[in-house]
């Protein structure tokens, strides 16, 4: 019998959210961020439930575009890093993929590319996340540089970063936001700017692309949820079982360490997975789980391929029994994925890319 731990990939719910994050911005078009394998939901498969509704896809480097590519994808794929290296443009022209060019060494090696049809090119602009792009000052001369170009660029459009868009504070939001409207008032130029937060939280940023990301996967990226981002819908239900059970007098250690020390008589159930799945080992005592659909906690430090539950309160909790790290039990009852995360001093990004080959993805939905 195989080991229980498998990660369900609910590809009717990945649907749910991008039509969510489509409707939050009725009048811009939302490119699907599928980069990092889908957050960790694998790439393909994701972009095939999508591909009738996303008309573009974005991901960070040009081996994550190529896997879309061999996995039978041909819509449009924006290279959200561009290329690291000169010698990569062959291959975005001959893959038809659009990119970002957030630096000069970037412009200048598109410039001395000769490709038989213009590469569509998205202009990276540092507003303030102070990572990747050019500075304010010179992005009218770079744009001036493209335009000039037809030849080589086409299909332009400003791109940027929010730092705080997930924050209550507007304060810094609102910052960059001035300096990129202004900046594409000048240049009567397309943007893309609004991320997962800001597509459901800060209409001002819509532009003609949005770039839902996390959102996508059912995971709420705002500080505060609001009325959209409570609609979101858990794509990845982490399951496994409580393979073993134990009966523990009061006072007696749990785990590497005996961190967590039985308070009373205690039951004990022994969950297979482990950090060598991907599951945190920052996870605290108390950190939530669900067995039969029914909150519980964590007991005891993580192991590589085991975790313990408290199931002293769960009178039906036996070996077999259901566990859900984080997603949606069997009986509806959901586990968010983002709750997990506090306890975990991470967010659902981590946790979500997190989860390792060895856990088998198993898909449901969009047939």
């Amino acid at each position: 019998m195989a080991r229980p731990l498998i990660a369900d990939i609910d590809l009717d719910a990945l649907r749910h959210n991008y039509r969510l994050a489509r409707d939050q911005a009725p009048h811009s078009q939302a490119v699907a961020v599928i980069k990092a394998d889908a957050y960790g939901h694998g790439a393909v498969p994701c972009a095939r439930a999508l591909e009738d509704l996303a008309p573009a896809f974005a991901v960070a480097c040009l081996e994550e575009a190529e896997t879309l590519r061999e996995g039978g994808i041909t819509a449009p794929i924006v290279l959200l890093e561009g290329v690291f290296e000169a010698a990569e443009l062959e291959r975005v022209e001959a893959l038809g993929l659009w990119m970002a060019v957030h630096s000069e060494w970037q412009l200048q090696a598109l410039l001395a590319y000769r490709p038989a049809r213009p590469i569509p090119v998205w202009v990276k602009v540092d507003s303030g996340m102070h990572r990747l792009g050019f500075p304010p000052e010179q992005v009218e001369r770079v744009w001036e540089r493209l335009v000039a170009a037809p030849e080589h660029a086409c299909d332009l459009h400003l791109m940027s970063h929010f730092a705080t868009a997930d924050a209550l504070a507007p304060d810094y939001f609102q910052h960059q936001m001035t300096l990129l409207d202004a900046l594409a008032r000048r240049l009567d130029a397309p943007t893309c700017l609004a991320n997962s937060p800001a597509t459901l939280a800060w209409p001002a940023s819509h532009g003609a692309w949005n770039r839902p990301g996390v959102m996508l996967y059912g995971s709420d990226p705002l500080e505060a949820s609001n009325e959209a981002s409570r609609r979101l819908a858990p794509v990845m239900t982490l399951r496994s079982a409580i393979i073993a059970v134990l009966e523990i007098a009061a006072g007696e250690p749990v785990g590497y360490g005996g961190r967590w020390r039985a308070p009373r008589p205690s039951r004990i159930g022994v969950v297979a997975c482990g950090y060598g799945d991907g599951y945190d080992r920052h996870a605290v005592d108390g950190t939530p789980i669900l067995v039969n659909g029914q909150r519980t906690a964590l007991a005891g430090k993580v192991s590589m391929d085991m975790l313990t539950v408290d199931i002293t309160d769960l009178a039906d909790a036996d070996i077999g029994s259901e566990v859900v790290l984080w997603g949606r039990a069997d009986n509806g009852e959901v586990l968010s994925v983002d709750e997990v995360a506090r306890h975990c001093d991470t967010i659902s990004y981590t946790l979500l890319t997190g989860v390792l080959p060895r856990v088998p993805r198993r898909y449901h939905g969009a047939d």
